[in-house]
């Protein structure tokens, strides 16, 4: 199965340690971003990953390079970052012909314990995405989410003033190739502003329990160090 891993964000937030080093590759007691993420595709049967690169990319490079462990990686740079969702437009191809695949957001921090019941899940009902949630204590800085008993997602707000709940996108959600055609034809386009408001009622919720945390900020960047379970044995 393949999986487009988010990786260019400049990561302003977790700046001096972003001044030398990508977000991506930041580490989580002693362990690079990057290379959980490896582990945890690993786990879930992911075995080819378009990585975007953006931020200190040569160094993104290397890394790879020297990390790639059984695992197909395939890097593209982005000269003009083209959002999030841009990047999964410009290559559409790469997946177009596979009934689904993974979006992961490089910059949270979760464990592979949920991704094999999530993949049944969406397998089982093939809506036009399955995000993963988990409840936040200020919702107000994430894309919100609200969805009813059958588990469709009524509303979705991007840092809305006013959250509706306290369920948020965790930054892991399978995509169909109905979705790619429900990306504007623009750069950049990203997906919790103008992909995912639009497609309320054709979207399952996934609420996941597991460790699961953003580690954008500084705050949660320090608490990661003592709160992540670590990888799997």
């Amino acid at each position: 199965m393949k999986a487009f891993l988010l990786a260019a964000g400049q990561g302003t937030r977790l700046r001096p340690i972003t001044n030398t080093l990508p977000k991506c590759l930041v580490p989580i007691r002693g362990v690079p971003m990057l290379k959980i993420w490896m582990e945890i595709c690993r786990e879930a049967r992911i075995n080819e990953v378009a990585i975007n690169l953006h931020s200190h990319a040569d160094t993104v490079r290397d890394w790879v390079n020297d990390n790639r462990n059984g695992i197909c990686m395939h890097l593209m740079e982005e000269k003009t970052l083209l959002g999030s969702a841009g990047t999964v437009r410009m290559n559409r191809d790469w997946v177009a012909s596979h009934p689904c695949f993974w979006i992961l957001y490089a910059d949270v921090l979760t464990t592979a314990s949920f991704f094999g019941p999530m993949l049944e899940f969406h397998l089982a009902h093939q809506p036009i995405a399955t995000l993963a949630l988990y409840k936040v204590p200020d919702p107000s800085r994430c894309g919100v989410v609200s969805f009813d008993e059958k588990m469709i997602i009524r509303d979705f707000q991007e840092k809305p003033a006013a959250p509706k709940s306290q369920w948020a996108f965790s930054g892991v959600m399978i995509g169909s190739p109905a979705l790619l055609e429900e990306i504007p034809a623009r750069y950049p386009v990203d997906f919790g502003f103008e992909v995912l408001p639009r497609l309320t009622g054709q979207m399952l919720a996934y609420p996941v329990s597991e460790y699961l945390l953003d580690i954008g900020t500084m705050e949660n960047y320090q608490a990661a160090q003592t709160s992540w379970p670590g990888l799997a044995r």
